[in-house]
């Protein structure tokens, strides 16, 4: 569904992206992962056609990224910032303008709001709503032309935890309706719950790529067992046979509280690669 081939960008003396290789499978939601300044703004504006690169070829429904028509661009969803919020105006009139734009019936309108929970601030202008309404708007703008690939960069960025967890229901839907979801983020949980896969940017290059999970046990390098018993210990075992008869006796004294194995998270697994923790900085000038 998408694929990038060798994708470098520079503003200035500034290396942006460097040697970017991608290829995304149909149906999957896809995380590109780093923190604020890294580049996943510049390169999905090089896949969607808005930055042209330096060198590399994207192609996106099968087609060089250059040569999509007006239709082809119209299965295409984008989410980014506030772009295309018009304050006055109230949510439903926002979706009419997007509707007029990608010829969408406007009975879709009050489906869409109901879908992103706007239904009762309809007539609401877009000023008057909270910031997690405002995402929900810019959410359903994309949503309501029913796009094959949806773009959405750090679309739960300063969101509450309620709101974080509504949209993150929402993108799921999009996914199990046959949608590709390119996801960046900087919030390592919310990829490890959405994403099927993965690539980590870091200063615009991908330092890792796979499945979550993958990537966690590939730098297991520790492999144990962490218990915390019920007296308020907490053991460290290794991963061999013989921690099997302790783990055994105590779980027959009913001492063990909880019980984890020692993968890392994909933060603690960027941490090492990169000696960077994933804060959502200051955005970069140019990414």
């Amino acid at each position: 569904m998408i694929t990038a081939k060798n994708i470098c960008k520079s503003f200035a003396d500034r290396e942006v992206l460097s040697g970017i290789d991608l290829d995304i499978r149909p149906g999957t939601i896809f995380g590109l992962l780093g923190p604020s300044g890294a580049g996943k703004t510049t390169l999905i504006k090089i896949i969607t056609g808005q930055l042209v690169s330096d060198d590399g070829e994207v192609n996106v429904l099968g087609k060089n990224v250059k040569d999509l028509t007006g239709a082809d661009k119209k299965q295409i969803g984008i989410m980014m910032d506030d772009h295309g919020i018009y304050e006055r105006m109230s949510c439903s009139d926002n979706l009419k303008i997007f509707a007029d734009i990608y010829g969408v019936p406007y009975s879709e309108i009050d489906k869409t709001l109901k879908a992103v929970g706007l239904a009762e601030a309809a007539k609401r202008p877009a000023m008057k709503l909270s910031k997690g309404m405002r995402a929900r708007l810019r959410l359903a703008r994309v949503l309501m032309i029913f796009p094959k690939i949806l773009f959405l960069d750090e679309p739960t960025s300063g969101l509450d935890p309620t709101t974080m967890k509504y949209i993150h229901k929402l993108i799921i839907e999009q996914k199990e309706r046959g949608c590709t979801v390119f996801l960046t983020t900087h919030n390592m949980e919310e990829a490890s719950v959405l994403c099927g896969e993965v690539a980590l940017l870091n200063e615009g290059r991908i330092i890792e790529h796979g499945a979550p999970d993958e990537i966690c046990r590939r730098y297991n390098h520790q492999k144990k067992i962490n218990i915390h018993l019920t007296s308020g210990e907490d053991l460290g075992l290794e991963q061999e046979s013989d921690s099997a008869a302790v783990i055994s006796r105590l779980l027959e004294q009913g001492k063990i509280e909880t019980i984890h194995s020692s993968e890392p998270t994909l933060e603690s697994v960027f941490l090492e690669l990169t000696g960077r923790k994933l804060e959502a900085d200051e955005e970069a000038k140019y990414a």
